[in-house]
């Protein structure tokens, strides 16, 4: 399975997935041109993509929904109360049938197996994704804009070979920041984001021998950077896996999650051709 973030962050959020010959996009927060430029900087064509999966409402996840949907062809996935807020801002524009999911029920499209995991944040029926490869078992968690640590998303960590975990702000740097106070509150309450204290805790309960890598990602770009988030990781977790962080403004490839008999080493990236 390849994964390649293609934007993280609250100016927008979009990932590309790939297993064999299914290639789908998980969120639309970016514009039309970028995602497709971006992708094919990395010899992807977005029109092979066969659907677009949208997690919730929220601007940077949905700005560029109906530009994906209407210009390159791509059938939208949504639950159906997503669907009917997205539809319902004027941004978006026209926009074709969609194909409806059940949060908490799992569906497929083509090799991958995508289970829909309802979050606490605050829109109106989010959820975050696990993405499980039908052909080789490897699962891919998509974990931003989760509320909290809520209960049972301890026991789904544990089953991943690969994360991108949302780890969206320094506790201190939020509280001594700008930002007003019931801005404060909702971005640490329990319909807000992960802090890096809270992303590097999750990470901690995981399976090392299991978890192959994990990517942080939604970081903010006033109460945060990379160089805090991935201090506050190392400082937890050592080097008992590889930790990356997405860009705010660009894509990174990710290595491929395998079927491994062995331990990915940490800092160390297998070239060889993944699922």
């Amino acid at each position: 399975m390849e994964v390649i973030v293609l934007q993280s962050g609250s100016s927008g959020n979009c990932v590309f997935v790939r297993s064999g010959s299914t290639r789908l996009l998980f969120d639309a927060g970016t514009s039309g041109v970028k995602a497709e430029s971006r992708l094919a900087g990395f010899g992807y064509d977005i029109r092979d993509c066969r659907a677009l999966v949208l997690s919730h409402e929220h601007s940077d996840h949905i700005r560029g929904a109906g530009v994906l949907h209407r210009k390159f062809g791509l059938p939208v996935y949504a639950n159906l109360r997503t669907w009917n807020a997205t539809c319902a801002k004027p941004s978006t524009g026209r926009m074709g049938a969609p194909s409806h999911f059940v949060s908490g029920e799992p569906f497929r499209i083509g090799s991958l197996r995508i289970e829909p995991v309802r979050t606490p944040h605050d829109a109106i029926d989010g959820v975050c994704f696990v993405i499980e490869d039908t052909q080789c078992g490897q699962r891919f968690g998509l974990l931003t804009d989760l509320g909290h640590a809520f209960r049972g998303l301890r026991e789904v960590v544990r089953t991943l070979d690969a994360v991108l975990i949302e780890s969206n702000y320094d506790a201190q740097m939020l509280h001594g920041g700008t930002y007003p106070q019931r801005l404060k509150e909702r971005i640490s309450g329990k319909r807000g984001h992960l802090s890096n204290d809270e992303a590097s805790k999750l990470l901690d309960t995981c399976d090392a021998s299991k978890l192959q890598w994990a990517c942080l990602g939604h970081l903010s770009a006033h109460n945060n950077s990379p160089e805090v988030a991935l201090a506050t990781h190392r400082q937890r977790l050592g080097d008992r896996f590889p930790i990356f962080c997405a860009d705010r403004d660009d894509a990174i490839q990710l290595p491929s999650i395998k079927e491994l008999e062995f331990k990915l080493q940490p800092g160390t990236v297998n070239v060889q051709a993944g699922c």
